[in-house]
């Protein structure tokens, strides 16, 4: 009879329902039960348990916690101690952002909101308001009860330079996501005699630059030049700055505003452009750099720190100054010329603790217990 006392993770992610953080909720959960199925309690905090399809972790839902800020901190601050003597786990991880007050050897936090470190304008500050109560909120919400991590976790090498420099911390680990095959199946490609495509998937937020793109459709309107479209994933419902987008750019010739879309709409825009812009000025990673590159589409993203560690090694793609609208649609007027070389990109790795999946993530942390 094996009586081996088995060592406990619990997962926290109350707060994580849809998008890339439930993603990093999915992906997590798979490789703890994977990996630590045999010799590990794994109990996952969420949502919601319909979310989580196991049956090898325990799930305890929390289906009030995206109610309020004022709940989401009483169970991070308050409810989650009590939660921790009770379970007396070896580790927890917290996977949205803050930092829980409770008791256990090993502790480790996810940082994947960038939003302290973008440096607000108060044109930006107009537009989106939401913005700015992120970028002051979270600046102090990341910073308390930080050291009481064991390791604080993040996407990419930039970010963890920030979080050294603003909350001292040394023990930051550098956790590349990994996208899944399944978020990029082929659907329909490019139909013959249409336009030249560019496609920017993004959400209206004033850091993804978005008028960039609209300037740079301007610009080549000016010099004549037509047979191009460009498609924009915002129809202007969606807050103030769509509205401001919309608005301003209706009657640019080339620019669509085509709305959001689902994950089978996505595919099928990306199999049908020419070309992906990406000049978003913050990301903590910058999905859909990956989904381009995966489906070898030509690519133009922002010369950013993120932009060069999230594309990695790749032959078709150019950097772009993320401020310079006539330089971008130079860019994109000689790639519809069919002349264009690009400039290419070499992946450099970041230097140690980093890991590249969940699997490595979740060895290192449970290596010493």
């Amino acid at each position: 009879m094996d009586t081996k006392i088995k060592q406990k993770l619990v997962i926290s992610a109350v707060n994580l329902v849809e998008g890339g953080p439930f993603t990093v909720l999915r992906d997590c959960v798979a490789a703890a039960e994977e990996l630590l199925g045999n010799d590990w309690d794994v109990t996952v905090l969420v949502n919601n348990v319909s979310l989580i399809e196991t049956s090898g972790v325990t799930l305890l839902e929390f289906p009030l916690a995206k109610r309020s800020w004022f709940i989401r901190l009483y169970y991070e601050w308050w409810y989650f101690r009590k939660l921790s003597k009770i379970i007396n786990p070896d580790i927890w991880l917290s996977l949205h952002d803050i930092t829980a007050w409770v008791e256990a050897p090993c502790q480790a936090v996810y940082c994947h909101n960038p939003a302290p470190f973008y440096k607000i304008s108060l044109r930006d500050a107009w537009l989106e308001p939401r913005l700015l109560m992120f970028n002051l909120f979270y600046r102090y919400l990341y910073g308390i009860g930080i050291r009481r991590n064991t390791y604080v976790i993040v996407q990419q090498e930039w970010l963890r330079q920030e979080f050294k420099r603003l909350y001292g911390v040394r023990n930051v680990i550098v956790a590349h996501p990994v996208v899944s095959s399944e978020q990029i199946k082929m659907t329909t490609g490019k139909k013959s005699g249409e336009n030249f495509i560019f496609f920017y998937p993004s959400l209206p937020r004033v850091p993804k630059n978005i008028e960039l793109v609209c300037e740079a459709a301007k610009h080549l309107n000016q010099a004549g030049i037509s047979g191009f479209e460009v498609r924009l994933t915002l129809d202007g419902s969606e807050n103030r700055y769509a509205a401001y987008l919309t608005k301003r750019y209706a009657d640019t010739p080339g620019i669509s505003f085509i709305g959001r879309q689902n994950q089978r709409e996505m595919m099928s825009q990306y199999h049908e452009s020419d070309c992906v812009l990406f000049p978003s000025r913050l990301e903590t990673w910058g999905l859909p750099i990956s989904e381009a590159k995966a489906l070898g589409k030509p690519l133009l993203i922002a010369e950013l720190p993120y932009a060069h560690e999230t594309v990695g090694t790749y032959d078709k793609v150019s950097f772009i100054d993320p401020f310079d609208a006539a330089g971008l649609a130079n860019k994109m007027k000689s790639i519809m010329d069919g002349n264009y070389k690009f400039s290419g990109a070499v992946a450099t790795s970041p230097e140690s603790p980093f890991v590249s999946d969940w699997r490595e993530l979740l060895m290192l942390l449970t290596a010493n217990k």
